[in-house]
């Protein structure tokens, strides 16, 4: 991705959680100045992975695959006293192409993903197999707002604003934005995440994209944070 492409996808996410009202951090402001003056204090936020989070999984085609996230808080696996036990996110996807974040389940990280509004989410979910593979055959068993649902192999799930679906371990999952409806800006709560190392993609993705500096940093990524 291009850094201006990155700078214009979080100044468009930055409109769609004002539209909600919904504010993040003082650090989601901070220039990497401010990050280099701020260093010896945010050991934890840069460890945990706090912060904008623009990737196209390496599709080169971000405007359908791709989404802009900010995880808002988050802990480490490896060490419980970094963080806290839990991790919150707000994701936001452009409707004009219907964007999606692609295939993928978790290994360990069971999640709520919500609808906090300003447009129609849509998730199409699929079971695993015992060797990781993609279950296109056998229906899927989901709670949404704590109510059991069976739902196809991969039938679009619509979720609307407020509602929300939770996903455990091994279900595939693909969502994002129903086009035209939007600029969807959804929640994610769950266990702690682990970016680097629970995410199982259906095809071969790159969950940080590369990067080509054609103009000045807006905001520094969380894993560019401080350098």
């Amino acid at each position: 991705m291009k850094r201006s492409e990155i700078n214009r996808a979080i100044k468009t996410a930055e409109e769609a959680l004002d539209k909600i009202q919904f504010k993040l951090p003082s650090f989601s402001k901070w220039t990497p100045q401010e990050w280099k003056e701020k260093r010896e204090r945010t050991g934890r936020i840069r460890k945990v992975m706090l912060g904008w989070d623009v990737t196209d999984f390496g599709s080169d085609d971000f405007a359908h695959v791709g989404a802009v996230l900010f995880t808002i808080r988050n802990g480490y696996l490896y060490d419980p006293d970094i963080g806290v036990p839990y991790c919150e996110k707000v994701i936001v996807f452009d409707s004009s192409e219907k964007q999606v974040i692609p295939l993928h389940f978790h290994n360990n990280k069971t999640e709520d993903i919500i609808n906090r509004g300003n447009g129609i989410m849509e998730i199409e979910l699929y079971n695993s197999t015992a060797d990781g593979k993609v279950d296109y055959e056998t229906p899927v068993k989901i709670f949404m707002d704590g109510m059991e649902y069976e739902t196809e192999a991969g039938k679009i799930v619509e979720i609307m604003p407020g509602n929300s679906i939770s996903l455990t371990p091994g279900i595939y999952h693909r969502f994002g934005a129903k086009k035209g409806a939007g600029n969807l800006v959804a929640g994610e709560v769950s266990k702690i995440n682990d970016d680097n190392l629970d995410n199982v993609f259906a095809e071969e993705q790159k969950r940080f994209s590369e990067i080509e500096e054609d103009e000045e940093i807006l905001y520094p990524l969380c894993n560019e944070c401080g350098k």
